[in-house]
């Protein structure tokens, strides 16, 4: 599969001070534009056809990753989950078709007592007070505030669209709006405040169908992904805020339902967040009914196979080796450069799947001063695992440091890379946003704060998704 990729990994680093390097290897997502969507699927999970109420255990699919040959959902029946340990969203990829006429339910719990948990890939709702210990937030990004002593309601969870609050009856802050219109990462809904003794509510959860040809939500097929509804007993706890789903076909049809609303807080009159609803076709027939944050659209990223997984990291700094878990820790540096080290320096830079001669771009950001920049290429190894040896003169005292890649997409007509293979411009896959064209995706990864993806268009607008 063809790739693009631009890559940057952000550290910190010392000459002679307490200062450590932060370094981080990341994942890639690879693009690809067929006439067909490809699910991906292999079909080891073989045809999947429920019969009356069908609950899923997760459990043995530790990922979430379904891969079924052909997915069908009869009129009457219905199909539920019971999460796995590591609450992963649920992944269905499809080699043929998918026909959904029963009912597909992720809803956030409201047990009425302990914290609620969400539905799968979703977010647990917070902790209500008892036994000498305060109640808490909810869980996730967009998790309400717990009651406290300024307000008797807990807040509502948010995700696409804020938890609604009632400032009339104390209620406390919802949580922050998060995600993104792509669904990528697949994210599901957060966890409603805790209150007097009864946990929050939790928020609905995440689903992603792929099918290779034809998604088919008819008039009777619903898939819910609601957030659990908040209430007043024990002293009012917050409702979660609505899942998230996504279907990715060659074509979709149906006039079916999608229903990501937040759950309804019954103490304070009022709702979570909706969650959001992405549908990625090349041919979209579907007319169903909504709710939620929708976006319609064609952006084939699925699962990256294994193999194309892109990535930098700094392996050595002036022949001094960088630790394969780096802690950037201000007392303890990962990486002490002697003050009787002259300039330039070398710094190593190990890289896989990125293109043989590619440049690899070493930016030094000293705590005073401008930033010093070195190129190098990875002209060592193979394409699968390469190195670049990028000479460096490196500023005294402390600093960041960081390495980026840039490669275009290998195998096909348009400009050149340094080492004369033939690459298209980003843009040229057709993906979209706001009307525009993409130009380069990248990915950045601050110790500490995750990874963050963003996708950039030609007049520069940034579409930026979720830490993870």
């Amino acid at each position: 599969m063809n790739i693009l990729s631009q890559l940057k990994i952000g550290g910190r680093i010392t000459r002679n001070s307490r200062h450590g390097l932060a370094i981080a290897i990341m994942p890639f997502l690879a693009w690809g534009v067929v006439a067909q969507v490809n699910s991906g699927s292999d079909g080891s999970d073989g045809a999947f056809n429920s019969t009356g109420n069908t609950v899923i255990n997760m459990a043995d699919h530790p990922d979430g990753i379904y891969q079924y040959t052909s997915v069908n959902i009869p009129d009457g029946t219905s199909v539920s989950f019971i999460p796995n340990a590591a609450n992963t969203p649920v992944v269905w990829l499809v080699q043929s078709n998918c026909v959904i006429n029963g009912y597909i339910y992720l809803q956030g719990g409201n047990i009425y007592q302990s914290a609620s948990p969400g539905g799968p890939g979703g977010f647990r709702g917070g902790n209500g007070s008892g036994g000498g210990a305060a109640a808490s937030d909810g869980t996730g990004p967009g998790g309400g505030k717990s009651v406290s002593a300024q307000y008797s309601i807990a807040g509502n969870a948010s995700f696409a669209t804020a938890g609604d609050r009632n400032t009339n009856v104390l209620q406390a802050l919802p949580g922050e709006i998060y995600g993104n219109d792509y669904l990528l990462p697949l994210v599901g809904g957060s966890g409603g405040g805790g209150g007097n003794g009864f946990g929050g509510s939790g928020g609905g959860g995440a689903i992603l169908i792929a099918a290779s040809g034809t998604i088919e939500l008819n008039g009777q097929g619903n898939i819910y992904a609601l957030g659990g509804n908040g209430g007043n007993w024990g002293g009012g706890y917050g409702a979660g805020s609505g899942g998230s789903v996504r279907l990715v076909a060659t074509t979709l049809t149906g006039n079916g339902t999608i229903d990501t609303d937040g759950g309804y807080n019954y103490g304070s009159g009022n709702s979570a967040g909706n969650g959001r609803i992405r549908l990625d076709a090349l041919a979209n027939g579907f007319v169903g009914r909504v709710n939620g944050n929708i976006t319609r659209g064609f952006q084939p990223i699925i699962i990256p196979p294994p193999n194309q997984a892109v990535s930098l990291a700094i392996q050595s700094v002036a022949g001094i080796a960088v630790a394969a878990n780096p802690t950037a820790s201000l007392t303890t540096p990962d990486v002490v450069i002697p003050s009787a080290q002259q300039n330039p320096v070398s710094i190593v830079v190990r890289c896989v799947n990125i293109p043989l001669n590619t440049d690899i771009i070493v930016d030094v950001k000293p705590a005073n001063g401008p930033t010093v920049r070195a190129v190098g290429v990875n002209n060592t190894g193979t394409q699968a695992s390469s190195t670049a040896t990028v000479s460096m003169t490196m500023p005294r005292y402390a600093g960041t440091i960081q390495a980026k890649a840039i490669s275009g997409i290998a195998g096909s007509l348009g400009g050149s890379l340094n080492n004369g293979e033939k690459f298209r411009h980003y843009a040229q896959t057709g993906l979209t946003a706001d009307g525009e064209l993409f130009a380069k995706t990248e990915i950045t990864a601050t110790l500490g704060k995750g990874q963050e993806i963003a996708y950039i268009t030609e007049s520069g607008k940034r579409f930026v998704l979720p830490r993870n």
